[in-house]
């Protein structure tokens, strides 16, 4: 029997410290970066979460020899790559089953010339094309062949040169698959309308470390000189700034006093100011963020007094795992707020879960909802709620754990995918939460 239900009894208050588990978006990138070297290269503050292990799995199919040296440090070293595992049954079913899947058609096609890549997985939040990953690798010189029986690309990549590429979308993973075929291609690779992502900039300054010649890192305009081979390196991944920002809302729904440890504050851009706008009170304390308990908030409006409006945007703007944070935080606040999701068009899908607890939301279309914050007339009543996907599925957590009564979320596998015992975590700051 698996256990896939949390428990929830939400109404109280939560107290402690939580330190927010290595970056998952990071992660899938520079795992998937090791491919490029024979040497030995060593990954720390690796999140020990589902999408991670699948992937960490599929390179030990390859033949990367991988060491678990501390509970989040691996040592991973791709000198005997069995090529071949690709057309693999095994490949094509793990493959297909997580989408950072997807990362691995870069390094394979730069250092072996070929790859397969099964349809990809992961999150149900709107089309999320390929596109930008496979006409970036193809102005490289790298040619796909589509199988429709089997939902897979064949790709062909022993005749690629350096060349300028313009990205159809700021695409995060795109940007990175294009940085990885290119470092070891020769000739000079531009592109321009790449993705800044701290991800991003991470995966460059460890692909640096390993000897290539990126330039541009943090800027939309990328120029990278293609070398012969990358050596070994040490890299640590950045703490999730997703996690960050859902600690900071968690904090204000159920007006906790919660201090989040070794934040990388500096590495967060305009997450704390957003959750500033919403009148969430936070102390930066070195690299910790303490929020105290708060009675209330208050959203802030607009200088002209106009409603206070939170979208996402590709870097440097606030992110789109953080607008279903930002949703539900709004419930208790008071005031209102639009939120506007751009950039996928089915992630405001579980509001309705969000109204059946009580809360005033007015669900406009697929990208735009406005909240009616209730400051606290209310609470949110317990309720049984499925997640649909990771970011929407630890939202209705929060609402959960601030809500009255029992509430039972179906389908944490999805929550269990990008974030790292999270009941076990909770419950240490008080939480009363089980697996069920």
């Amino acid at each position: 029997m698996t256990l896939d239900a949390f428990e929830v009894h939400g109404g109280q208050p939560l107290s402690g410290e939580l330190h927010p588990q290595g970056a998952k978006n990071e992660a899938l990138q520079v795992i998937c970066a090791v491919l490029l070297s024979a040497e030995k290269v060593t990954i720390s503050n690796i999140p020990a979460i589902r999408d991670v292990v699948l992937l960490i799995e599929l390179l030990q199919g390859l033949g990367v020899k991988t060491t678990q040296i501390a509970p989040d440090t691996y040592t991973f070293q791709a000198d005997e790559v069995n090529i071949d595992y690709i057309y693999s049954e095994d490949y094509y079913k793990k493959g297909g089953r997580i989408r950072g899947s997807v990362m691995l058609l870069g390094p394979l096609l730069a250092r072996f010339g070929k790859a397969l890549l099964p349809k990809p997985g992961g999150d149900k939040i709107g089309r999320r094309r390929l596109d930008t990953h496979l006409l970036g690798l193809e102005t490289l010189g790298a040619h796909f062949d589509y199988d429709p029986d089997r939902s897979l690309y064949r790709i062909d990549a022993t005749q690629m040169r350096g060349a300028c590429l313009l990205m159809d979308e700021i695409s995060v993973t795109g940007t990175a698959n294009v940085v990885m075929a290119a470092v070891l291609t020769p000739g000079v690779t531009t592109i321009y309308n790449a993705a800044c992502e701290p991800y991003v900039q991470q995966l460059c300054k460890m692909l640096n470390q390993m000897g290539a010649h990126i330039s541009g890192v943090g800027s939309n305009l990328l120029h990278i000189e293609g070398v012969e081979s990358l050596h070994g390196a040490e890299h640590r991944l950045l703490p999730d700034m997703i996690e960050v920002g859902s600690f900071i809302g968690l904090a204000a729904m159920t007006q906790s006093e919660i201090t989040i440890k070794n934040a990388q504050i500096q590495e967060l851009g305009i997450i704390p100011r957003i959750f500033e706008r919403m009148g969430i009170q936070m102390e930066f304390r070195g690299d910790d963020i303490y929020v105290p308990a708060q009675q209330e908030y208050e959203i802030q409006s607009f200088i002209d007094g106009s409603i206070l409006t939170v979208y996402d945007a590709p870097w440097p703007g606030f992110t789109p795992d953080l607008m279903s944070i930002v949703l539900v935080t709004a419930i208790q606040a008071k005031g209102s707020v639009l939120v506007h999701q751009k950039m996928f068009e089915s992630r405001l899908f579980f509001v309705d879960k969000l109204i059946d607890m009580g809360a005033q939301i007015i669900l406009c279309d697929p990208h735009r909802a406005t909240v009616i914050g209730l400051n606290r007339r209310f609470p949110l009543r317990g309720i049984e709620m499925t997640s649909p996907d990771i970011r929407a599925g630890v939202a209705l957590l929060i609402a959960a754990l601030s809500a009255k009564g029992k509430s039972t979320i179906y389908n944490i596998n999805q929550i269990d995918r990008g974030y790292q015992q999270i009941d076990e975590r909770l419950r240490a700051i008080g939480a009363q939460i089980k697996r069920v």
